[in-house]
């Protein structure tokens, strides 16, 4: 039996010529983009949120204090 060869879907692309080596490692989207994908995912609990769990992400200063309030208050007994 042949065995099929497997490949990343990384989305649309631009050009059809591109390559792995054309693609950047960061990207700068907006919250309004990730954020509802992100929920969705933790969710329905997807497996592959594991795989970027102690990825970094860039945030802006007032969303981390924003976050960093809602952290606080949401805490049992705040």
């Amino acid at each position: 039996m042949a065995r099929g060869q497997l490949r990343i879907y990384h989305g649309p692309q631009d050009e059809v010529t591109s390559s792995a080596s054309d693609r950047r490692d960061t990207m700068t989207l907006s919250l309004a983009e990730i954020a509802p994908l992100l929920a969705d995912a933790v969710h329905d609990r997807r497996t592959w949120l594991r795989d970027f769990r102690h990825d970094d992400v860039t945030i802006s200063s007032d969303l981390y204090e924003v976050l960093m309030a809602y952290q606080h208050f949401r805490r049992p007994g705040a």
